[in-house]
């Protein structure tokens, strides 16, 4: 069995994230600081990733003034407690191949020092010396102690409920590394 390890590369990798409320959604990116991919016999096998939670920006809301306010909010410890948790997790725990290019992942994420497992369908272009990764995580931020206007843990928000799910749209870009 032929093992290989692809390092990320974190300018050529992204996170999108899309939160909801009642009254309509907020969307932004978060940053990927370093990780890596591992291929045993030209499949994905395993890996993991760093989220630099400090680098959440908010691109819906234009007023700077605002903006600030919000992003500071999701910086607290009603959401990512970044002071605390400056980084989130991804460790991919197994990787069920599908078909040619699809698929089902399986890993462990953890915010805030609280760690889940998470399952998703994931797109993977492997070439000689590179992979090209991406899929859609649906998270439930109540397991990770962001119960801020969560309708599990309060009664009469109307519409200044949050919904509980939230997600994030990985692309990932490694390159082969010796």
């Amino acid at each position: 069995m032929e093992t290989k390890k692809f390092k990320l590369v974190n300018t050529q990798s992204s996170i999108s994230w899309t939160g909801k409320k009642v009254t309509g959604t907020h969307n932004g990116t978060i940053s990927i600081n370093d990780g890596t991919l591992i291929l045993d016999d030209n499949k994905l096998s395993g890996g993991s990733f760093v989220i630099d939670t400090t680098s959440i920006k908010i691109l819906d809301i234009i007023d700077p003034d605002t903006n600030a306010q919000f992003a500071g909010h999701l910086f607290s410890e009603d959401f990512f407690a970044t002071e605390s948790f400056p980084q989130a997790t991804f460790t991919l725990t197994s990787s069920k191949y599908l078909s040619s290019l699809n698929y089902l992942l399986t890993g462990n994420l953890t915010i805030k020092g609280i760690t889940h497992p998470v399952e998703f369908p994931a797109t993977v272009l492997i070439t000689a010396d590179e992979i090209n990764a991406s899929g859609k995580i649906t998270i439930d931020r109540t397991k990770y102690d962001m119960k801020f206007r969560s309708g599990n843990f309060f009664t009469n928000l109307g519409d200044t409920l949050i919904y509980n799910e939230f997600e994030l749209d990985v692309k990932l870009t490694a390159l082969v590394h010796n």
